[in-house]
């Protein structure tokens, strides 16, 4: 960790792979919440054509020309995709693959043809398939954090639009609010998002950087700021995290230790959320079900009582047992219920205390 402060070179990626984080993991909330995951995974395969005709048009790799071009192609395939889904019977899934196979093909193709052609002056263009965050500088950084910085400036100006997009687009135009306009809006901000992360972890993995880390946040909340700060974030951690290891000397290359790091942060979150979390949801179903044995067991005794006319009377083990299944441990369920003062041992067996008595007739107003 202590390369993290001394060594630049590790201190850059770590920066641009955080940037990265706050950006996807903020804007990727709407992604999300809006179920249109896999527009992330279309928008940065469709970006791959841009960034080689950006190459083909200036002769070189600048990041910021390189990244115009990735954002013009990704813009491009979104407008596509929501004119044809708008006018034809194709499904906006259908639409989503068909865009996503087709511009990578070309991206594929162009990057072929730029290898032949160009020579050595090609050199890393193929990087950002799969990714090459530890060849981050200073100008990447910076060149990343600008125009993430102001995608998530305007996220936060137009909150409230965003927020009724995201949850009652029909509500926003009972409004008069322009809601097709502010679906461009958002999808210019994702694109946004995708194209500054093309560089640290590729056009295959960038989707994971949209997705994940909201749908982690998504697990510990039900408030939209909330989830938005906690998936910027995971992403960060994910990003720092991914970025130190990769510096361990280990080989492995930055972008997917990111994607790893950020699934594990996913994993831990899906089953650890205190709301959401499978292991608290195995935990409350568990509770659950021993306070209404627990419940039953109460009821059982008074209605042995009352066959008596003194719902007080004491009752053996054995009839209690009859009234429920072998399976349910009822000895256990009795020394509870004593513990909690509800029955008391008596020579004849178990019997309700008033304390029991009174909590039974609670119950039954409750279920009537």
């Amino acid at each position: 960790m202590e390369q993290l402060f001394s060594d630049y070179t590790l201190r850059m990626v770590a920066l641009g792979s955080a940037v990265l984080g706050i950006v996807s993991g903020g804007l990727g909330t709407y992604a999300v919440l809006r179920g249109q995951s896999l527009l992330g995974d279309a928008i940065s395969h469709a970006a791959l054509p841009g960034i080689a005709i950006a190459f083909l048009l200036t002769g070189g790799k600048t990041p910021l020309a390189l990244m115009i071009g990735a954002a013009l192609a990704g813009w491009l395939a979104t407008l596509w995709i929501m004119s044809v889904t708008g006018t034809t019977r194709i499904k906006y899934d259908s639409m989503l693959a068909l865009t996503l196979s087709v511009f990578f093909g070309i991206g594929l193709v162009l990057l072929t043809y730029i290898r032949q052609r160009a020579g050595a002056a090609q050199a890393g263009l193929d990087t950002f398939l799969f990714g090459q965050a530890s060849s981050l500088v200073r100008r990447d950084v910076v060149t990343m954090a600008v125009p993430g910085g102001a995608a998530l400036l305007l996220m936060a100006l137009f909150w409230k639009e965003l927020k009724l997009l995201a949850f009652d687009p029909e509500f926003g135009r009972t409004l008069g609010l322009p809601m097709r306009r502010v679906d461009l809006f958002l999808t210019a901000l994702l694109v946004v998002a995708i194209v500054i992360g093309l560089q640290t972890v590729g056009v295959v993995l960038m989707s994971a950087m949209i997705v994940a880390p909201a749908a982690a946040g998504r697990q510990w909340t039900d408030t939209l700021w909330k989830m938005v700060l906690l998936s910027a974030g995971f992403g960060a951690a994910a990003g720092v995290t991914g970025a130190v290891l990769s510096s361990t000397g280990t080989g492995l290359p930055t972008g997917p230790l990111i994607v790893l790091c950020m699934g594990v942060i996913m994993v831990l979150s899906l089953l650890f959320a205190p709301n959401r979390g499978l292991a608290a949801r195995h935990l409350r179903a568990r509770r659950s079900t021993g306070r209404f044995q627990l419940e039953t067991v109460l009821l059982d005794l008074y209605a042995l009582g009352m066959q008596h006319n003194d719902p007080l009377r004491p009752h053996p083990r054995g009839a209690v047992q009859a009234m429920r299944a072998k399976e349910v441990p009822v000895d256990r369920l009795l020394d509870r219920l004593e513990k909690d003062g509800l029955v008391r041992r008596a020579a004849s067996g178990w019997a309700l205390t008033d304390a029991g008595l009174r909590n039974v007739e609670t119950l039954k107003e409750e279920r009537t």
